[in-house]
């Protein structure tokens, strides 16, 4: 038997008193008020309510050892991107190394892999698939809906995904970026009941007035916290706070203890902005994780005060796992589990022959997932389409990785390269090789050095290559969060070194070939428009 002092704060009450929280075998046996000199804050842990972990680059084993560090206790987790690559077994493969700690993943049941029929993907997952997985008591949701044209237009098989979640009773996440009006009401009439993806009040506001919940997504690439936290104080019942996607370093540095900092900074009520963190995932997903309340699981946390968030101790079902900032998780074993079938290429592979005055570019916007539709001058060079450095517009490619196909090819502008070239097989959501840069020789070196490694992100100049192997489906890394986290970081500063202006220049990369994000993206078939949904030219005669 446990006992802990501290100042707990009783959220659904709206109430903080001296307390002692006794905790009997992993269970909070009672909580009772007693005066003592104790000042640290006793409150529920953190949950993220969307998110991809094979974004951080780690297993969910190593993900879990740096969350408890800031007061995360669990997540609901989409398995959408190792199982692009590898199916119903890369979403075991999560479920089986998350289950290996403590720490409570959540993992929902991919809807749309692929995302697209417009991309190459290294897996498909059928209406049976989900049938299938919805049955498993460990698949606690159907995961974004990305195809939303499909709900809207009434694909059959769609249809059929969300009907197997609503014969296991379990929700249903969406994903409608700018979708209002008529088209999103019929989205939610359809069952889906969240949305991450909104990047203005006024569709947030939509959203929740029409039922759904609506996440305030602060990621390393896409944020919008400062566009929607306007809406928590009128629907904190009704919002939750998520990362969607969180890149090894940025995850080092803060989680969600870091967006009730900055809501509660901006005068937020402290309750209403720990029921969006704590609360309201546990009840909207039926989660299995403690509330602070007699007879629930031991999961808490303790922090220095209720405005930086400081965390002092993680617990999870009554184990302290995190202590002043250093995790007591240990690394598991695990096997790597990959699929990468596409042979070196040739620097005439990314020739693109034209006599065009004009080309469509892809415009890179800093911290969305959006992207604009620019129409651009051509720059030639012997009868070859190139980047031009002097107007940052850089040609880009996306190479199927699992078959030998010939690469597709682009524009984009605002990477800012101006020398060398970046590359990732993390490029959602097929994940095949995405890379910019300022040369075809340049692109080639990039593309090359990530097949040889069979996954990876890198970037290469004239002079140097630098690479961070990721053997788990292309998109994991097999090291330690912190590993992979300081060796993350000195590629992006080798990234910026080259040129790139943008914040977060790899998570950029990996979304560019998103097609379920207007505008404009790169398939590895294709140019694509995200509005008209199907595939546009690159080159205006």
């Amino acid at each position: 038997m446990q006992k802990l002092l501290g100042q707990i704060v009783d959220i659904q009450n709206k109430r903080i008193f001296k307390g002692v929280l006794t905790i009997e075998n992993g269970k909070i046996k009672s909580v009772e008020e007693k005066d003592h000199n104790v000042n640290n804050y006793i409150l529920p842990g953190f949950v993220d309510a969307h998110i991809h972990i094979e974004s951080s680059m780690l297993v969910p084993s190593e993900f879990a050892r740096i969350a408890v560090n800031h007061g995360t206790v669990a997540t609901v987790s989409d398995p959408h991107e190792i199982a692009n690559v590898l199916g119903v077994e890369g979403v075991h493969f999560m479920i089986e190394n998350g289950k290996q700690t403590p720490f409570k993943f959540n993992f929902g049941a991919p809807s749309c892999v692929p995302a697209t029929s417009f991309e190459s993907a290294g897996a498909i997952i059928d209406s049976d698939d989900i049938k299938m997985l919805m049955a498993n008591p460990e698949i606690k949701y159907l995961a974004e809906m990305m195809n939303y044209p499909g709900v809207l237009f009434d694909d059959e098989d769609v249809r059929k995904k969300i009907a197997w979640a609503k014969h296991y009773d379990k929700p249903v996440d969406g994903h409608a970026p700018g979708v209002v009006g008529d088209d999103i009401t019929k989205y939610i009439k359809a069952g889906i009941s969240t949305d991450h993806e909104c990047f203005t009040y006024e569709e947030g506001l939509e959203k929740l007035q029409k039922g759904m919940k609506v996440l305030i997504r602060e990621g390393s690439a896409a944020k919008n916290f400062e566009a929607l936290v306007d809406l928590l104080p009128e629907y904190f019942e009704d919002m939750m706070f998520c990362s969607d996607d969180k890149h090894p370093d940025d995850l080092i540095i803060n989680h969600i203890n870091a967006l009730c900092a900055r809501a509660v900074a901006k005068g937020i009520d402290v309750f209403k902005v720990l029921q969006v963190a704590c609360v309201n995932p546990v009840k909207h997903y039926n989660l299995d994780v403690g509330l602070l309340r007699v007879g629930d699981d031991a999961d808490f946390i303790v922090v220095e005060d209720l405005k930086n968030f400081q965390v002092l101790q993680t617990y999870i079902h009554g184990e302290l796992l995190s202590e002043n900032g250093v995790s007591k998780l240990k690394s598991i074993a695990f096997e790597n589990l990959n699929n990468f079938n596409t042979s070196k290429k040739t620097i005439g592979d990314f020739r693109i022959s034209s006599e065009a005055k004009q080309i469509r570019v892809i415009e890179a916007l800093e911290g969305q997932l959006v992207t604009n539709e620019l129409i651009e001058k051509a720059t030639l060079q012997n009868g070859n389409l190139v980047s031009n450095t002097k107007t940052d517009i850089l040609k880009m490619t996306v190479v199927n990785r699992y078959n030998d196909d010939k690469p597709a090819m682009a524009f984009i502008k605002n990477f800012g390269l101006k020398q060398g070239a970046i590359a990732s097989s993390v490029g959602h959501d097929s994940h095949n090789i995405i890379a910019v840069g300022v040369s075809d020789e340049a692109i080639c070196k990039a593309v090359n050095l990530i097949i040889e490694n069979k996954g990876g992100i890198c970037a290469v100049s004239s002079s140097e290559e630098k690479i961070v192997p990721l053997p788990v489906a292309g998109i994991m890394s097999d090291q330690d969060g912190v590993t992979i986290g300081k060796h993350y970081a000195e590629l992006d500063d080798m990234a910026k070194q080259l040129g790139s202006t943008l914040h977060a220049p790899y998570m950029t990369l990996s979304f560019m070939a998103l097609l379920v994000i207007p505008s404009l993206k790169l398939s590895d078939k294709g140019l694509f428009n995200g509005k008209d949904f199907k595939f546009t030219s690159l080159q205006i005669t």
